[in-house]
């Protein structure tokens, strides 16, 4: 590992450290904290003591100076199979070196391999970071949208039966006629005195009625 690297805590600062710079009285001077700006293209930031660039999201083993075991280009299942293996092997011989001689120094050798095969292991595994994001990703926005279809399929389906049952009540309506056309009973209509009335015109109720019976002569 490079010596540059420094000791740091691999959690973060307590909530208070953060919430005791946002009170009303920072903010409404405008002395809270502004977030940081995203990081540019080329740009090296650093996480707990460990120095990374954003040209790639996962640091090869070289640069970390680690002995790389696995080829450039390989087949990964065939790969993580091998170390696998490899691991077991290994484990094998240190509990042989620990029965047979505890103090030969091929026990060190063989728990430097040990870590060795571990690193390689999980590094192949971060490889499959951004595959897993983008297939996480790819769920959630195929959650989504089949949530938002049945929504629509629900709405689509209750607008449908408003209709059916405006359309029915339509239909229960009596027929009005005049007596001199159909030579049936004449249906006396009266004349509403709130029409009649200028000043009732004014009253919200009134307006109301009105704006909901002509929706309702619009839609038949």
């Amino acid at each position: 590992m490079s010596t540059a690297e420094t000791q740091v805590s691999s959690l973060p600062m307590p909530p208070e450290r953060y919430i005791s710079n946002y009170t009303e009285e920072n903010i409404r001077r405008n002395r809270a904290p502004r977030p940081p700006p995203p990081p540019s293209q080329h740009e090296v930031y650093s996480m707990f003591g460990i120095q990374y660039n954003n040209d790639e999201m996962i640091r090869s083993l070289e640069s970390q100076n680690i002995k790389r075991l696995i080829p450039i280009h390989f087949d990964r299942r065939k790969e993580l199979k091998k170390l696998n293996h490899s691991l077991l092997v290994n484990f094998l011989d240190l509990i042989d070196f620990l029965i047979l001689n505890p103090d030969s120094p091929r026990r060190t050798e063989k728990i430097d391999d040990l870590s060795l095969l571990f690193v390689n292991m999980h590094h192949l595994l971060n490889e499959f970071r951004p595959h897993q994001a983008r297939e996480t990703l790819r769920v959630m926005m195929e959650m989504q949208k089949r949530q938002r279809v049945e929504t629509a399929t629900r709405f689509q389906k209750h607008l449908e039966r408003v209709r059916e049952i405006v359309n029915s009540a339509f239909a229960a309506l009596p027929t009005l006629y005049d007596d001199d056309e159909h030579g049936g009973a004449k249906i006396k209509m009266e004349v509403d005195p709130l029409e009649s009335n200028a000043a009732a015109k004014n009253d919200p109720s009134y307006q109301h009625d009105r704006m909901m019976c002509k929706l309702v002569d619009s839609i038949d």
